[in-house]
């Protein structure tokens, strides 16, 4: 009876094959496979409430049936259920990821996979027009919020290596107008690009960013371990300025001190001019700790150039300042046929009260004194 049924299903003959399955099932001989059989003659005869029966107890017994979903999300739909219709789709979709399927089920994936991105359209115009009816603001942070609803936007959270410093905020960019120092570095831009051209003629006192060191394990990071496409000159490293090269850049040094710079130990602050080579890239990292902020400077900034903190991409502007949280994914790219060079120092979060620094600042010096 199983075999006459599939023939007649094979045949389209969708009504015979209904009535073969359904005796099969009434005499408790029911499975998976009888049961998906079953549910295929049904919508074969455009009957969803029966079909929608018998996928039911398909799921009942395997509720990751990649084919069982599929029928339940077209029956949901049938029934006006577009939210319902929609998760048994993307259920459906995620198992199938990676998986090689036999054809006429590849094929349903593919469809509903084109449905599924249809319907993400249509939900968003809808939303998109109810908020353009209601005639309300929407900020950028609201903007933002709309693309990680409609899956747009990937959510990234503080990762630092080393130290966790909790329930601060969880945000990418600072913008300029936040901070009253910033006016004025940004004011000193020219007389540090001045200093910056003196100190690059040669470029002898740049160095590679990432340099290896005997006393630990090499890490490599994509090629760039001792590379100079990615290089740096120090105006203050290792907790100590480099007398130096601050007697080379004093008033670029000297426009920082304006600046909460973070006093941690051998940790921070650093202040160096970050060299990257025409058709260098720095690939997607995160930094040590999250209780201070990334400052960068533009100075010398070629067409192709581009910054990523997180879901947000920004472009340099000379003498305009980007401020970040380097505990979030970041990348950077020079796709120029020219060098770039920013200004990188790095500044107290504002979040950070000035125990919680003195704290801060107390436990990295224990750890710099542990032994190694």
């Amino acid at each position: 009876m199983v075999r006459r049924g599939a023939a007649a299903l094979q045949a389209a003959r969708f009504a015979e094959a209904r009535g073969l399955f359904e005796q099969v099932v009434a005499q408790s001989r029911g499975n998976i496979q009888i049961w998906l059989m079953l549910a295929y003659a049904c919508r074969g005869m455009r009957d969803v409430v029966a079909t929608e029966a018998a996928i039911d107890r398909a799921l009942g017994s395997d509720p990751n049936n990649i084919g069982a979903l599929v029928i339940k999300g077209d029956c949901r739909r049938d029934a006006g259920d577009i939210r319902g219709s929609s998760r048994f789709h993307e259920r459906a979709l995620k198992i199938a990821e990676g998986q090689r399927l036999p054809a006429d089920l590849g094929r349903e994936i593919d469809r509903i996979r084109a449905l599924a991105q249809e319907t993400a359209r249509t939900y968003r115009a809808t939303l998109e027009g109810a908020l353009d009816r209601s005639d309300v603001l929407r900020s950028r942070r609201f903007q933002h919020a709309l693309d990680i609803l409609f899956g747009e936007r990937e959510v990234y959270q503080q990762q630092p290596k080393m130290f966790y410093f909790p329930e601060l905020p969880q945000r990418q960019f600072y913008e300029r107008d936040e901070f009253d120092w910033v006016e004025g570095i940004e004011a000193q831009t020219s007389a540090i690009i001045a200093e910056l051209t003196e100190l690059m003629r040669d470029q002898r006192d740049f160095r590679p960013y990432l340099v290896t060191d005997s006393n630990s394990p090499r890490r490599e990071f994509h090629g760039l371990a001792d590379n100079r496409n990615w290089s740096s000159l120090y105006l203050h490293e290792n907790g100590y300025p480099v007398a130096a090269n601050v007697a080379r850049a004093q008033k670029s040094y000297a426009a920082l001190q304006t600046a909460p710079l973070c006093h941690i130990t051998t940790r921070a602050p650093t202040i160096m001019f970050s060299l990257l080579k025409a058709g260098a890239k720095i690939p997607p990292h995160t930094g040590m700790l999250n209780t201070r902020l990334i400052c960068h400077l533009p100075l010398i900034v070629p067409p192709g150039c581009g910054f990523r903190v997180g879901n947000e991409t920004r472009q340099w502007e000379v003498g305009k300042m980007l401020i970040f949280d380097d505990t979030m994914e970041h990348e950077a790219w020079n796709d120029s046929n020219e060098d770039r060079v920013v200004l990188i120092f790095d500044v107290w979060r504002p979040e950070i009260t000035p125990d919680e620094r003195a704290a801060i600042v107390a436990v990295f010096q224990a750890i710099d004194e542990f032994p190694g």
